[in-house]
């Protein structure tokens, strides 16, 4: 891990957004609350926020950072879900890999949770995509 014993502590935000391509019959389900694994957005969150708060465990040279804020934002545009994660922390170094790596495991969960009506007759899936995946702010020391 890169040495960060020399800075000092002070607030940090990230911003990360991405998009997941669905079928829109499948969007249609989701805004119906008819999916049968659940709440669609609400679990994304979860999963999104575990996913934050456990970034060092699944990238290696990620430092442990006391998070003390995480917050997330779906919006429906047709076939599409553009999914926002953002994270806040005081602390020496920034939170942008934790918003990265919440807005991806939020987007898997979406795709977990729909699959069975993206799949087709051979079990593929044709139109299902996540892309776009970024860092869309990084501020420090406000």
């Amino acid at each position: 891990m890169v040495d960060i014993s020399p800075k000092s502590e002070v607030l940090r935000i990230a911003r990360a957004r991405g998009t997941i391509v669905l079928k829109s019959t499948t969007t249609d389900v989701i805004k119906a609350g008819e999916v049968k694994k659940g709440d669609v957005f609400e679990t994304a969150k979860i999963a999104g926020m575990l996913a934050v708060k456990n970034t060092p465990s699944l990238i290696p040279h990620c430092h442990p950072i006391p998070i003390e804020s995480v917050n997330f934002e779906f919006n429906l545009h047709g076939n599409r879900i553009d999914v926002e994660c953002e994270v806040k922390a005081h602390y020496k170094t920034g939170v942008e890999m934790e918003a990265l790596t919440g807005v991806s495991v939020a987007l898997l969960t979406i795709w977990d949770m729909v699959k069975y009506l993206e799949k087709d007759e051979n079990g593929q899936y044709p139109m299902t995509q996540i892309k776009d995946i970024e860092v869309v702010e990084k501020r420090k020391g406000e």
